[in-house]
């Protein structure tokens, strides 16, 4: 088995793009490329970020740096300066797009900076299309950090393990036994699911591997994730009914531990964010959130007020609401069904209407957040 790595060392600006389209302007320090019998099956970034850049990332779980994949933080916890080291790796089915710029490494760097000056919107240059794989701090006293479950798994690793299903599956479990020394709050459950998710789908997409891998996780995690987590029974008919309706409409989601609320992901058309269908049962109501994947900044968060009280006015089926404690910002709609029956087509109207108008405006948030665009000329841009 012939593996051959190279590396290549460079210190240039490089443009990317979050999962909104919105620039993240980061300095690129290393570029790596890891043959196999002559087949590309890796390719890593190292990016050196500052503190500030590297907060809008962990926010925004950008790079798929969710929490449900990091491993436990080692040596103390992260400091305001000094800057920060992210290494990433190319997701395994967006290699072929490397095909034919990889003569050698240098070649290899220079496409993808070329990429970030003449066509921003390639598919390399989007950070989810990235998997970070270790978040580091290099300080006086040693290396501050963690790891995530991709680097302990790469096409890499698997290949210098020689596909063994022994070493592989001991791998997965380690660190297995690793994230949960770091995940024993009561949110766990839904994390651990989560994770097993992620795990997964990564496994999936690395084809020739996947088959071989998917087999050693471990047959108890594995059942949660191929039987789906089934919500746990409350008795309540809005609940139900909410239930139903995700089944029928073919809505992935999975329960709130303990609690009448389904959590769902949703892609738009602008972006990727997370949906909640809540039932309150005494109350007789139904209420659905959509919650922005990113946190308005302090120093951003009455731009954003002023940003949604313009978008509310006019609205007839719900409403922006702004968290000045943290900044989440999030669309609300809801029913009161006293005395009635909550019907799949009430809650149809309510869902679709509810994520239609988040992925409206999502591009009009994100501009007066990161592109400092007045509040009123963002309404513009995205009514006009």
């Amino acid at each position: 088995m012939d593996i051959k790595n190279e590396h290549y060392q460079l210190d240039n600006e490089l443009t990317l793009r979050d999962r909104s389209g919105f620039p993240l302007s980061i300095r690129a320090v290393a570029l790596a490329l890891t043959e196999q019998n002559n087949e590309l099956i890796e390719c890593h970034f190292i990016f050196r970020v500052s503190p500030e850049i590297y907060q809008r990332i962990d926010t925004e779980a950008l790079f798929n740096l969710k929490p449900q994949v990091r491993g436990s933080l080692f040596a103390g916890e992260f400091l305001p300066e000094p800057d920060f080291q992210l290494e990433a790796m190319l997701k395994p089915n967006l290699l072929p797009h490397l095909r034919g710029h990889t003569a050698t490494v240098e070649e290899a760097a220079s496409y993808i900076l070329n990429l970030s000056q003449e066509q921003p919107d390639a598919p390399l240059l989007f950070t989810e299309n990235w998997l970070g794989l270790s978040v580091t701090q290099h300080t006086n006293s040693g290396e501050i950090g963690y790891r995530t479950f991709w680097s302990y798994i790469s096409p890499s690793a698997i290949a210098q393990a020689g596909s063994s299903s022994e070493e592989i599956s001991e791998t997965i479990v380690n660190f297995f036994h690793e994230w949960t020394q770091s995940n024993t709050s009561a949110n766990a459950p839904k994390a651990t699911f989560e994770m097993l998710e992620e795990m997964v789908n990564f496994l999936t997409e690395l084809a020739d591997f996947g088959n071989a891998l998917e087999q050693n996780i471990p047959s108890t995690l594995t059942q949660k994730v191929e039987s789906g987590w089934e919500p746990t029974p409350t008795g309540g008919q809005i609940f139900e009914a909410i239930v139903n309706f995700f089944k029928e409409d073919d809505w992935p989601f999975h329960q709130i531990e303990g609690e009448p609320i389904l959590q769902i992901a949703f892609q738009g058309e602008t972006g990727k964010w997370t949906c909640y269908a809540k039932a309150r049962e005494e109350q007789e109501q139904f209420v659905f959130y959509s919650v922005c994947s990113v946190n308005a900044p302090e120093n951003k968060r009455l731009a954003v007020a002023e940003f949604i009280t313009r978008a509310n006015s006019g609205m007839m089926i719900g409403n922006f609401e702004l968290d000045f404690a943290d900044g989440e910002i999030s669309y609300k709609t809801s029913i009161d069904v006293e005395g009635d029956r909550l019907s799949s087509a009430l809650i149809k109207r309510l869902v679709y209407a509810n994520v239609t108008m988040m992925d409206k405006y999502l591009p009009g948030i994100m501009s007066v957040i990161y592109g400092d665009v007045l509040p009123e000329d963002a309404i513009a841009q995205v009514e006009g």
